[in-house]
């Protein structure tokens, strides 16, 4: 799944990375807000927070969103970086490493940073918004902007337009490809949705702790293509 830019080729893929990363951003976004109340996922929100508190002459308290905003773009530099990189040496693992170091960020946050939910909730932030950034820019690279997972405004004013289309558009190549997009962008709202209540439930039991399971989620992405294969084998052999 992550081996390769997937652009509008490939239906069935859209599909499988949009639903394993927007369900693991709808778990980071619930995660974020219930242990720091913060959002973790964009920065649309820290924007409009920096301008109140500037308004209000509290320089300093805006300045952390700020930061908030640099650290989400940070994360998606540094995974474009990674990419770019990779793909000059080893084209099938370019896509890959960032994953891998998101797992291992979601890992480290839901193991180690518990106790800073009242010391230092920053910390925690700045790294949630790192991993999404690094998500964000990832999948937007691999799906040559198609798709994206981590925030739902622009996929809901796209699904407006493309519902509204379909009054419109008329022959049977451009209705596929039309009800194709609009599958495409249910899938994520649904599964950023589905990440959201997953991550509501678990959380008042295992609180930063259900960021191991997203990372675990991650990491079946990481394996999709095999894991069908070796379902396929099985079924083969049991036929």
């Amino acid at each position: 799944m992550f081996r390769h830019r997937i652009g509008k080729r490939s239906l069935e893929t859209s599909i499988a990375l949009a639903s394993f990363l927007s369900c693991v951003a709808g778990m980071v976004n619930v995660v974020g807000f219930l242990a720091i109340q913060k959002l973790t996922t964009n920065v649309t929100g820290h924007f409009a927070f920096f301008i109140e508190e500037f308004d209000q002459l509290k320089f300093w308290e805006g300045l952390i969103y700020i930061y908030y905003i640099l650290f989400f773009l940070l994360g998606a530099f540094i995974s474009n970086t990674i990419i770019e990189v990779v793909y000059r040496k080893a084209k099938r693992y370019a896509f890959s490493v960032p994953i891998l170091l998101e797992i291992a960020l979601l890992i480290y946050a839901g193991l180690f940073l518990q106790p800073f939910i009242h010391s230092n909730p920053d910390i925690i932030a700045f790294i949630l918004l790192f991993t999404m950034g690094l998500q964000n820019a990832l999948v937007t690279k691999i799906s040559a902007a198609v798709i994206r997972t981590t925030h739902l405004t622009g996929l809901f004013t796209d699904l407006g337009i493309e519902l509204s289309q379909l009054f419109f558009y008329n022959s049977p190549e451009q209705k596929k490809q039309l009800t194709d997009s609009i599958k495409l962008r249910f899938t994520i709202i649904f599964f950023f949705f589905i990440g959201g209540v997953i991550a509501g439930i678990f959380y008042n039991t295992f609180v930063l702790k259900t960021l191991l399971l997203a990372a675990a989620i991650l990491f079946v992405g990481l394996l999709w293509k095999n894991i069908k294969l070796l379902f396929y084998d099985y079924r083969t052999i049991k036929k």
